[in-house]
């Protein structure tokens, strides 16, 4: 469930958006994903009932900074009332903390396995999972 605060934020911040190409997409979750235990693939979310997506386009390089503001923003906002981390296929330069909030518990299985058949960390331009030393 939603609780009212993150509903109250998501009704502010979607009064805010700062272009028409600008949004926040709310996925449920449930079904298969649930079934599964959330050591049995790297997804770590397997309880969650929802999924968020923020967006800030503009068509505008020159907007830039502002759009990735008001995603942090909207972000941070809604952090408290998350299960924290996030979906690591819908990151953009989160930096390292937010990928191991992202596997949880499973990350430092993820390195080890990374250890075993990348430990160069050759494939490294996604949402990085270091090999374990």
């Amino acid at each position: 469930d939603l609780s009212e605060k993150a509903i109250d934020l998501h009704v502010k911040y979607s009064a805010q958006l700062p272009t028409m190409h600008s949004t926040m997409h709310l996925y449920p979750i449930n079904g298969a994903v649930h079934r599964a235990s959330t050591s049995d693939t790297a997804f770590s979310f397997r309880d969650a009932n929802f999924a968020e997506v923020i967006v800030g386009v503009d068509p505008d390089p020159a907007n830039n900074e502002h759009m990735i503001q008001w995603a942090r923003d909207y972000w941070m906002a809604l952090h408290p009332y998350s299960a924290g981390g996030g979906y690591v296929n819908m990151m953009m330069d989160e930096g390292a903390d937010n990928v191991k909030a992202a596997y949880r518990d499973n990350y430092a299985r993820l390195a080890q396995i990374k250890a075993t058949y990348d430990p160069s960390n050759l494939f490294h331009v996604n949402q990085n999972v270091e090999p374990a030393v």
